[in-house]
C-alpha cells in the first residue's frame, strides 16, 4: 500500500502541510514539537483581583462579578462542543480564582448538556477535572 494520495485535493493539503512543517523546523526547531493543547500551561492565572477589576464590577457596578462572567464563559465553550480545550481548563482555573467551587463549574458544565448535548458536557467535564486536579481543588 502507497502513501501517495489518489485525490488531487488532499494531495495539494499533503504537499501544504509537508512544506509548512519544513519552514517551521527551519524557523525555529523547537516549534516543530509544539502543541497547542498544552498552551494553556503557558499562561498564568490571573489574580481574583485583576479578574474582578476587568471581568467584575470595576466599570459596571451594577452588573456580574467576574465569577459569574467566567461560568458563563465556560458554559458557552462547552456548549460550543468543548473543542476549546485549552480555553475550557485555562477558564475553570480562572473561575476558581474568582471565588467559583467545584460544585458551581460542575453544575454550569451539566447546564450546557441541554444545549450541546451530553458528549459535549462529558468532554468539558474532563478537562475541568484536568484542571481542578492540577490545581489541587478536585
Amino acid at each position: 500500500m502507497t502513501d501517495t494520495p489518489t485525490n488531487p485535493f488532499e494531495a495539494l493539503m499533503r504537499q501544504t502541510q509537508d512544506m509548512s512543517e519544513a519552514w517551521v523546523k527551519s524557523l525555529n526547531p523547537a516549534m516543530a514539537s509544539f502543541t497547542p493543547g498544552t498552551l494553556d500551561k503557558l499562561w498564568p492565572t490571573v489574580p481574583a483581583e485583576m479578574l474582578e477589576a476587568f471581568l467584575g464590577k470595576q466599570f459596571n457596578p451594577d452588573g456580574l462579578e467576574a465569577k459569574t462572567r467566567l461560568l458563563l464563559t465556560l458554559l458557552g465553550l462547552t456548549i460550543q462542543g468543548a473543542v476549546a480545550e485549552p480555553q475550557i481548563r485555562l477558564t475553570v482555573r480562572h473561575a476558581v480564582a474568582a471565588g467559583a467551587t467545584k460544585q458551581e463549574i460542575a453544575e454550569t458544565i451539566g447546564l450546557a448538556a441541554l444545549f450541546g448535548g451530553v458528549p459535549a458536557m462529558n468532554k468539558a467535564m474532563e478537562l475541568a477535572t484536568e484542571a481542578l486536579d492540577a490545581e489541587g481543588k478536585a
